[in-house]
């Protein structure tokens, strides 16, 4: 993957392969970069670049392995009937808004311009045509609620 490459330069990789690099961790390709830059403005683009950059080889591990972990453990204990309020789903939305923050510089518009995005077009950025709209919807709403748990805890 050109994102391995690229994150061995001095300069790192550039925002196009950021933006490659999470539409493949989600297969969504070019459709899905369109729907993210739909809800990010340029200034919010180079924010995620630099942010990218300055993690370094990291990125390739968040991207790639824990963040799509994270989303496949929130969608088994959402399945599993486990209350949002539930410490182990708090803790599974705490630490992708970690992750977040590692690449938004925790400004919390960029953060809601990606799960805007999500909502839009689930099968874009998932690059499944035939994904399950009302599933990635359910998931996002099961992790907000989460959010505002762990936020009035």
């Amino acid at each position: 993957m050109r994102l391995a490459a690229e994150l061995d330069t001095a300069d790192g990789p550039s925002t196009g392969t950021l933006f490659d690099a999470l539409a493949a961790v989600r297969g969504g390709g070019h459709e899905g970069e369109r729907v993210l830059r739909g809800h990010l403005d340029a200034d919010q683009v180079a924010v995620v670049g630099a942010r990218a950059k300055a993690l370094g080889p990291a990125a390739h591990y968040l991207l790639e392995i824990e963040w799509p972990e994270l989303y496949r453990r929130a969608e088994r204990l959402r399945t599993a009937g486990i209350p949002a309020a539930d410490p182990r789903v708090r803790r599974v939305a705490a630490r992708m808004d970690e992750l977040s923050a590692q690449f938004n510089g925790g400004d919390p518009a960029i953060g809601a311009g990606v799960r805007a995005a999500w909502r839009e077009d689930p099968a874009a950025l998932s690059g499944d045509p035939d994904a399950p709209a009302d599933a990635y919807r359910a998931l996002g709403d099961y992790l907000d609620r989460a959010r505002d748990a762990g936020a009035d805890a």
